[in-house]
């Protein structure tokens, strides 16, 4: 299998608000979003948002309650103060604060929040790894 991530689907319980507040992040809503799905184009990949219900009926897996999943997304900057600027547009957008950005014990800068429907968002600078000039993270070799 190629090291490949081409979309993240987000399971929302309202598709509304959750379009809106990426939307106000300054996000535009792809052209093939229809009916129950909304995409997002991202840098190499897709975000798509899609309710909740459907998609655990997709996966043939139960709808359990939201918490915690063992996961979290996570927007890179090139500085702290843009990870001090995303943070508070973020926070702007309707985003819930949940750790304010601050430096790490790995030697970076980092805070979360959480977007409406409970997913957590990491904003973070890692000096050790570089984002190119279209904004793409880039692992050293």
């Amino acid at each position: 299998m190629e090291p490949r991530l081409s979309l993240v689907t987000l399971g929302v319980d309202d598709l509304g608000r959750a379009r809106s507040f990426y939307e106000a992040l300054g996000w535009r809503a792809s052209p093939v979003s229809q009916g129950d799905v909304v995409f997002f184009q991202l840098n190499g990949l897709a975000l798509a948002l899609y309710p909740r219900a459907l998609l655990a009926e997709d996966a043939a897996v139960p709808d359990g309650e939201p918490g915690f999943s063992g996961m979290t997304l996570a927007h890179n900057c090139r500085s702290e103060r843009d990870v001090d600027t995303v943070y508070a547009e973020a926070l702007q957008a309707g985003a819930r604060g949940v750790k304010p950005p601050a430096k790490t014990f790995w030697g970076g800068y980092s805070g979360y929040f959480a977007d409406p429907e409970g997913h957590l968002w990491e904003v973070a600078h890692n000096p050790f790894f570089p984002l190119d000039a279209a904004g793409n993270l880039s692992l050293p070799a």
